[in-house]
């Protein structure tokens, strides 16, 4: 890659905690502007796959398209096709734009395997959009949570039934208080060669054991960060941008709740010292939700919790 792997969030993230030297060295290398065949191949054979983009206010929203497997392909390494459209309800509906930038996971819960591409939304038409590929890469299989997915189209109602507010009810609360897994979007919208390679809308995923997500009497949400693989490319953005947008996925009904969120980085304290495996803490005050009832096409298999987890903590 001919600039930096990483912008001055992420480096500054990874100064913190004494590792930007290494990942100064290692980035380049693992972080690509184009898609290696295995990423090619594994896009390939997916039934979804989640989605971050921005909306013209700059509020970053997580999203999830889902299709028969085979719905995205890759014509070139450095061109991924997807012939899918957002589902309805979604934001996605709203954000998706010529041009616009967009992040992508693609994930197999199943087999814990992952892999991220980064770019720019290109060719948008009624049978789906393509994307010019900016950032390539592997994520560990570390905290996902194994369960398959199976596409049923029988599955999404027309219309669905959406419930939206300025903070948090009930359901949204049930449903955020029992989950193990969420995704997050966030974006750096820097300048100069930042703005390019490095720069972007990011998604990724968090996982821990039912309920690692703390639901305040206020509706404010904290998450305990567990070590990953030092890239800090979702705390790097927060860092400068803190901004942020949340999806969950209810795996027993199709259920999707979105948040648009603010994100804070609790560094150390009492709070992260009490939950085990902690590194750092991200707590999120939600401005918005977003309750879209039965509106994913899956089916999901029995969850496995990953064995990383066992030695994380509760909040209990």
């Amino acid at each position: 890659m001919s600039v930096s792997a990483f912008h001055e969030g992420e480096r500054a993230v990874q100064a913190r905690v004494g590792v930007q030297e290494r990942m100064a060295q290692l980035g380049p290398r693992v972080i690509r502007d184009f898609m290696p065949d295995q990423h090619r191949e594994f896009f390939g054979q997916l039934p979804f796959v989640i989605a971050g983009t921005a909306d013209a206010s700059g509020q970053p929203w997580a999203s999830v398209l889902a299709a028969p497997p085979g719905f995205i392909h890759s014509p070139h390494p450095q061109r991924l096709v997807l012939q899918a459209q957002p589902l309805p309800g979604d934001p996605l509906q709203d954000t998706l734009a010529e041009g616009a930038a967009i992040g992508l996971l693609g994930m197999e819960p199943h087999t814990r395997r992952r892999n991220r591409m980064n770019g720019v939304v290109q060719g948008l038409g009624a049978a789906g959009f393509s994307v010019q590929v900016s950032q390539s890469f592997g994520n560990c299989p570390k905290y996902i949570q194994a369960r398959e997915p199976v596409y049923d189209a029988g599955l999404a109602p027309v219309p669905p039934v959406v419930h939206q507010a300025g903070q948090l009810d009930d359901a949204a609360r049930a449903m955020i208080a029992a989950a193990d897994t969420l995704f997050i979007a966030t974006a750096y919208m820097g300048d100069g060669d930042d703005a390019g390679r490095a720069g972007g809308v990011d998604v990724s995923h968090r996982g821990g054991k039912p309920g690692f997500v703390r639901v305040g009497a206020d509706g404010t949400l904290t998450v305990p960060d567990f070590m990953g693989n030092f890239f800090f490319n979702t705390l790097g953005n927060i860092a400068v941008n803190p901004r942020a947008g949340l999806l969950f996925i209810d795996f027993d009904n199709g259920d999707l709740l979105y948040l648009a969120v603010t994100a804070d980085i609790i560094w150390d304290g009492p709070e992260v010292q009490a939950f085990a495996e902690a590194q750092r803490l991200l707590r999120f005050k939600v401005g918005s939700m977003r309750l879209v009832k039965g509106s994913l096409p899956l089916r999901w298999g029995e969850a496995e919790l990953s064995p990383v987890l066992e030695t994380t903590g509760t909040w209990a």
